[in-house]
């Protein structure tokens, strides 16, 4: 782990709806214990509206929100990334970069809210996944990271994961 806090890195294939709000959800709710980001495999190069639109009914700003290209943690400048989630089953069974440092990785798996009709239905969806990331990432921020082996923090999530399944 780095030395003054660890680095999270939530990965969806656009990188514009699930990994957002993780993104989001990590970096508001650690206080600043940890350092999270987001990014995808084939960026859809926007964020979607309902991803921001979902954050905001939930007081969390995120005016630097962007899609991104994973590319740009696996670069030797990049931040050492000590857990990795996947948030949708195409980025978790694709071939990943290598990541510098082999970071703890988990797949916590969640159901894309973007194609959904009608509007509504979409919302409701948006909110589903919020609901469903921020149980996740609350219980995985409980967690003693600091004292915990990397196979221990990786099998907490697995159970935080199925724990807290839709």
């Amino acid at each position: 782990m780095s030395a003054r806090f660890p680095n999270i890195l939530v990965l969806c294939t656009g990188n514009s709806a699930r990994s957002i709000l993780g993104e989001a959800l990590f970096n508001h709710l650690s206080k600043g214990r940890v350092r999270a980001f987001s990014a995808g495999s084939r960026p859809a190069g926007q964020v979607n509206t309902l991803a921001l639109e979902t954050l905001a009914k939930h007081g969390i700003s995120f005016p630097g929100a962007r899609s991104k290209s994973w590319d740009e943690f696996a670069k030797p400048d990049a931040p050492k990334i000590d857990y990795l989630f996947t948030v949708c089953a195409s980025a978790a069974g694709e071939t990943c970069p290598i990541w510098p440092g082999h970071p703890t990785t988990a797949h916590w798996g969640i159901d894309d809210p973007a194609p959904i009709e009608p509007l509504e239905a979409r919302r409701a969806a948006f909110e589903a996944d919020y609901q469903a990331l921020y149980k996740r990432i609350e219980a995985f921020l409980k967690l003693p990271l600091e004292t915990m082996t990397a196979q221990e923090i990786k099998s907490a999530a697995h159970h935080i994961h199925e724990e807290h399944k839709l």
